[in-house]
């Protein structure tokens, strides 16, 4: 396991990410008017399976660089797991409980969970106090950006359980970001396959259990299930994985500071939302945040960039 490298590719990463990400509860929101929680958790997990899949034997189904052992395999099963199964069905059935103020905060503090896993459980991570402080800040302005949304209910019965999972959400992205970067080398194409291949093993059996026999979708909802599998998840898995396993959970714990803004830009221009008023002020500490976090892999940046 190399020590983390954040570079000029990596800022562009997490700002694609961001940008994808943030539209992705929009879309969750349409699936769910015409299909079940859990169907569209498989659904989108499935269509991505399909894609990658594809993509893979291609490249000739290339995972590993060595043989690993059956612990590594199960440590990959994992990964597997938390990173697309449980979170997606936990998000997808969460968010018809709970405001989308308080689910894009709650992914915001994916960070504090990966901070201290990554402190001890990666080298090259360790907290430091510049960068605690950074990450404080960043999630104060996302906190800004909801301003009073974030303490209205949905009115929803089971809004308590609905926080959880969309907790329960950011907690699996975090726990799986770092045993993902403590993997052997290996192809990243392959690896975001089979992530996905496993997730959709999972899921489509849980949602015949959970919610039945799928319905049949119309137009409006099948293109949502096809767009948010093959865009949110089957696209950016790849980038996740590469940003990983290349600068760090950390780093990628920034893009959940990216997301509410991208998401309450998109609500205002495709749903006719009011933009929150103290946006400009929230984006402001945001980038404040995270530059105070990541100010020692800006300078170097910088220093690339100007020989």
């Amino acid at each position: 396991m190399t020590t983390p490298r954040i570079t000029p590719a990596s800022w562009a990463i997490l700002l694609t990410l961001g940008l994808v990400w943030g539209s992705t509860f929009l879309i969750i929101k349409i699936a769910l008017d015409g299909m079940p929680a859990f169907w569209v958790a498989a659904a989108r997990v499935g269509f991505a399976a399909a894609l990658m899949a594809l993509v893979w034997a291609v490249q000739g189904f290339r995972l590993f660089d060595t043989r690993v052992s059956r612990r590594t395999w199960g440590e990959l099963v994992f990964v597997a797991l938390f990173s697309t199964a449980v979170p997606f069905m936990l998000l997808a059935w969460g968010q018809q409980h709970v405001t989308s103020a308080y689910a894009g905060v709650t992914m915001a503090t994916m960070i504090f969970v990966v901070l201290p896993l990554a402190h001890f459980f990666v080298p090259g991570e360790q907290m430091k106090l510049r960068s605690t402080i950074g990450f404080v800040i960043g999630f104060l302005g996302v906190m800004l950006l909801m301003g009073d949304q974030l303490f209205t209910s949905s009115g929803a019965a089971l809004e308590g359980w609905g926080r959880l999972a969309v907790f329960g959400t950011a907690s699996c992205y975090a726990v799986s970001s770092i045993v993902m970067r403590r993997l052997p080398p290996c192809d990243p194409i392959g690896l975001a396959a089979i992530l996905v291949i496993i997730g959709a093993a999972a899921v489509i059996p849980a949602a015949y259990l959970l919610d039945g026999a799928p319905p049949v979708p119309d137009g409006r909802t099948f293109a949502a299930l096809a767009v948010l599998g093959l865009i949110p998840t089957a696209g950016a898995n790849v980038l996740r994985v590469i940003l990983v396993r290349t600068a760090g959970p950390s780093f990628l714990g920034l893009v959940n500071y990216i997301v509410p803004v991208i998401s309450a830009i998109l609500g205002a221009a495709l749903l006719g939302e009011t933009l929150p008023p103290t946006l400009l002020i929230a984006l402001t500490v945001i980038l404040a945040g995270m530059a105070i976090s990541q100010w020692d892999a800006l300078r170097r940046v910088a220093g690339r960039l100007r020989g």
